[in-house]
């Protein structure tokens, strides 16, 4: 059994309630040497003291089982692989301590950081005349939202399984799902011709009380579609909730994590936790068949994979990448601490670029970030709807990633020596990435101010 370990967080219930830890120790019945232990996280907290803790304080012992500082590890650790700190960067054990004694300040810190990245952004968008206010954008917001979380939702989960009240067979999900909506919510649906719903896939016609879906959608998409409206009228109280706890103030912002958190349902719905990670663990994550066992797309599978990170019961830790044909991330989620390319394009050197050239097929690839953290990485093309035949190659690319350990897990690395593979050498982006002699560099990268020897020529015109 995993110990569960509290020390930040019942050191700020005792000081929000101005007690010693003697007084608390007297609550709970436990001595204050044993409150001491807890605080610093030299204990684990036992069941007992958990539910003395619920009783004495009103707190409820599963939110502070969850919270147990790996999200905030992780973010801390990710925030730090910024360049930035390159030359004095503190160690695991230091930033383990930041946590247990100054957890305030540890948060505060990532915000400030991440106020830094989104001034940053600001900067580098001027000279694209884009002037835009200092904040995250609303696709940043969303992605910390999920990255507290660890990219796992334990609440929308709970209420996924408690979705359907009977069995309902993968072949007649489609059609119980317009009954439930029919029969439920007095929500009817209709299937429409493209050019009457123009550069729409879905449409929610509150007052007609009718969901229009494009027939460019294939049967899958329509099926995700419906859940994910189910999840948005059916648990609006669920969402609202999460959202005011996600601290988002920008309506923007607001309006994406609706929608990311109602796709997180339906693909809970679609996909349930234990049945996923048993086919996960049965195939190495072969997603092909994975997604064809669930009756879903590659991507929506990609998405589920790296949502598994229940306590007790977790998958492999994924990162998931999706760019377009210009390089740039449309789409990412991260359950590692692979820093993911906020602004601009991801790395050139990662083969995801590569796979428009094949599509359809997996390929793989070991990495190397400027750390020294080794991933191995798997890339795919995906198919996006089709409106009309002057825009028929809709093609993105997703990419999928773990850190190197896990790779024997992975049924895409059987054909490579996880010892011996060669690895590439890549950054999160040009515009932070040290590597000065990258024959893929596209900017001169904003900490490297070295400058340029006009008695050289390197491999490109940065590396003089």
């Amino acid at each position: 059994m995993q110990k569960t370990f509290i020390g930040p967080h019942l050191r700020r219930l005792r000081l929000e309630r101005g007690e010693t830890q003697g007084a608390m120790a007297r609550v709970l019945g436990i001595s204050p040497s044993y409150v001491n232990l807890l605080e610093n996280n030299e204990r684990s907290v036992s069941v007992q003291v958990m539910l003395k803790l619920f009783e004495a304080y009103g707190v409820d012992w599963r939110e502070i089982a969850e919270e147990d500082g790996s999200g905030a590890l992780a973010d801390l650790r990710a925030a730090l692989q910024d360049p930035l700190f390159a030359e004095a960067r503190p160690d695991l054990t230091q930033l383990r301590a930041a946590l247990v004694h100054a957890p305030d300040l540890a948060s505060a810190f990532l915000r400030l950081h991440r106020s830094w990245q989104a001034a940053t952004d600001q900067l580098l968008s001027l000279n694209e005349g884009d002037v835009r206010a200092i904040s995250a954008t609303p696709e940043a917001a969303v992605h910390n939202v999920f990255r507290r979380q660890r990219n796992h939702f334990r609440d929308l989960e709970e209420a996924a399984e408690a979705f359907w009240t009977a069995p309902v067979e993968r072949d007649e999900v489609y059609v119980a799902l317009k009954r439930r909506l029919r029969d439920q919510l007095g929500i009817s649906v209709r299937l429409a011709r493209v050019e009457d719903l123009p550069g729409t896939l879905r449409q929610y016609d509150e007052g007609r009380r009718e969901i229009l879906l494009s027939e460019a959608l294939d049967h899958t998409n329509r099926t995700f579609q419906l859940v994910h409206m189910c999840g948005l009228l059916e648990q609006r109280e669920l969402l609202d909730g999460l959202i005011d706890r996600a601290g988002i103030a920008d309506p923007r912002g607001v309006a994406r994590l609706r929608v990311e958190l109602a796709n997180y349902f339906a693909a809970a719905v679609l996909m349930p936790y234990a049945a996923f990670l048993a086919e996960a663990r049965a195939t190495k994550y072969d997603l092909d068949h994975i997604a064809t066992r669930f009756g879903v797309s590659f991507e929506q599978a990609c998405h589920r994979a790296t949502t598994l990170q229940r306590e007790g019961a977790q998958g492999v830790p994924f990162f998931f990448l999706r760019i377009d044909k210009g390089g740039n991330v449309t789409k990412r989620f991260n359950a590692t601490d692979f820093h993911l390319a906020e602004y601009g394009g991801a790395c050139p050197r990662l083969d995801v670029h590569t796979s428009f050239r094949t599509p359809g097929k997996i390929v793989p690839q070991f990495v190397e970030m400027p750390d020294k953290s080794q991933y191995f990485v798997f890339s795919r093309t995906v198919d996006r709807p089709t409106w009309i035949r002057h825009a028929q190659d809709n093609r993105l690319a997703v990419a999928m990633g773990c850190m190197i350990e896990h790779a024997g897990e992975i049924g895409y690395a059987e054909a490579f020596s996880v010892a011996g593979a060669r690895m590439v050498p890549i950054g999160i982006n040009c515009r932070v990435c040290p590597r000065a002699n990258c024959d893929q560099r596209a900017h001169q990268a904003t900490i490297l101010t070295q400058p340029v020897d006009e008695k050289r020529r390197g491999a490109t015109r940065f590396d003089g």
